[in-house]
């Protein structure tokens, strides 16, 4: 898929399955991370094609997605970070968390005739502005320009709480959360919005998901734990995932995960329903949501740039479910 569709899939409001009739099942509408939005967007459209129910998904970050449902005006939300108890203690309605697929987040480059190798000092340190020219990377020379995210971003909190992970320096400069106050560096809105900055930025270096490393761009091999060099995908992103053990509320990260070939940042995303208070959607809500964790939508994670449950995960996430009530 190029970069030009993935755009235009990602608009701020993405309608599936417009020609249903009037007599349809009601719309259901969602918000939240960038981070899944390539296959959510798929995943809806198949699902309208097959039937009438009808998914409009903003993508407009984890942080802006979760104050909408905290305000009750969206039917479900997606983010990259678990909801904090704090937030869910708003949720009046209850909170239904699951994670409906997996993925890695790529340190993207342009840089042309460049093949990049990343220890997890030198990951941190370019963001952290200590590494300021292509040359102290072995990849010619030239001024380095960071991107990042300028919204309040799940993709940010996992990337940034695995600097902490790699680096100390990072931890007590910085830290981790869904925004941060960067050291260096320009903004871009959304992982379509960094990834736009980079293409048109040679000499960049930034961090998306996998599925928006396209056009001019590239991924770094980042050192793992176990200290090898690795590249996103879906053999080091599946090891890492497998990882990761849910808690009580389906919430579950491993930052630096163990792995002689896991991909050092692999995370989750999770989807936000409301226990009650679905009234006649609760039926579609329950559909649609079965339907992402099916066998036929998790087979085009792959394809797609991402990791698809399997195992412990996915049975956990098809077993809440049930808990979407009216």
């Amino acid at each position: 898929m190029t970069f030009a569709k993935k755009a235009l899939l990602l608009g701020t409001l993405v309608s599936i399955g417009a020609g249903a009739t009037a007599s349809a099942a009601p719309t259901i509408n969602g918000a939240g991370a960038t981070f899944p939005a390539p296959i959510y967007q798929r995943w809806f459209a198949d699902l309208a094609s097959s039937g009438n129910i009808k998914v409009n998904y903003q993508a407009v970050g984890s942080g802006a997605g979760i104050r909408q449902f905290i305000a009750g005006t969206v039917d479900f939300a997606a983010t990259d970070e678990p909801i904090k108890a704090a937030e869910a203690a708003k949720v009046k309605r209850g909170v239904v968390q699951f994670p409906a697929v997996g993925g890695t987040i790529a340190v993207a480059y342009n840089k042309p005739g460049c093949d990049l190798k990343l220890t997890q000092a030198q990951v941190a340190d370019i963001f952290l502005g200590k590494i300021k020219d292509w040359s102290a990377l072995k990849c010619g020379t030239g001024k380095i320009t960071v991107a990042h995210r300028s919204d309040g971003s799940g993709t940010t909190y996992a990337f940034t709480s695995s600097l902490s992970a790699f680096s100390s320096a990072w931890k007590s400069k910085v830290g981790a959360g869904k925004s941060v106050q960067w050291p260096v560096g320009v903004g871009g809105k959304g992982n379509d919005g960094v990834a736009a900055v980079l293409n048109n930025t040679p000499g960049s270096i930034g961090y998306v998901n996998q599925s928006f490393v396209t056009g001019a761009l590239r991924a770094a091999a980042l050192q793992n734990k176990a200290g090898n060099f690795v590249k996103p995908g879906f053999r080091t992103g599946s090891e890492a995932l497998n990882k990761i053990v849910l808690d009580g509320d389906l919430a579950g990260e491993d930052f630096n995960p163990p792995g002689a070939q896991s991909y050092p940042i692999t995370s989750l995303t999770w989807i936000l329903a409301y226990r009650t208070g679905n009234g006649q959607k609760s039926a579609e809500l329950r559909q649609v949501f079965q339907y992402m964790l099916g066998n036929k939508a998790q087979g085009l994670a792959d394809n797609f740039g991402y990791v698809p449950l399997r195992g412990d995960i996915l049975n956990k996430a098809k077993a809440a479910i049930v808990k979407v009530g009216r």
